[in-house]
């Protein structure tokens, strides 16, 4: 059985225009929603083994955040081009070529491409995953090569603005 977890990266600072997207840095609701995020994941006994994410700026912060959070060595952060504004296809993809040594994983990457990934992997249907949001789902599986065709299970939807809602 290994553990998906999907988290959108968090909010990201629009203040100075003239900064190209891949570039945006968190604003600071982001620098602070992640180590929350990250703490709700541990209070849950969730574990991470690996932290893979979009290489653009909010996206590898945020994962950084989660990968301090956790005391995460460095080689347990990795980073795919093809999580830049991703689309199903290169979850897909990156998910597969994961090693097995990881049972659980958490993926960083954006919007819409995340939400549209997650409303394909089970029956649960969800309009956004906000900033910091995160879809986790577990997969029955031993290999992370056979994803695509495994049988997933919805686990749960969390988000910072979910306060009022049990976690």
């Amino acid at each position: 059985m290994k553990t998906l977890l999907l988290v959108r990266h968090a909010k990201s600072d629009w203040d100075d225009p003239s900064i190209n997207d891949f570039d945006r840095p968190l604003n600071s609701r982001g620098k602070s929603d992640a180590p929350e995020m990250a703490k709700r994941l541990l209070e849950k006994k969730i574990r991470v083994d690996a932290f893979i994410s979009s290489p653009a700026k909010r996206a590898k912060k945020t994962a950084s955040i989660f990968a301090k959070e956790y005391e995460a060595k460095k080689k347990r952060l990795i980073f795919f081009e093809e999580l830049y504004l991703a689309e199903e296809n290169a979850f897909f993809n990156v998910i597969q070529k994961t090693d097995d040594k990881f049972d659980s994983i958490a993926i960083f990457s954006h919007n819409p491409g995340i939400t549209d990934f997650a409303n394909l992997l089970t029956n649960t249907r969800i309009d956004n995953i906000p900033t910091c949001g995160i879809f986790a789902v577990s997969v029955d599986t031993k290999h992370w090569s056979d994803f695509k065709k495994a049988k997933k299970e919805f686990l749960f939807f969390d988000f910072p603005k979910s306060e009022a809602l049990p976690h």
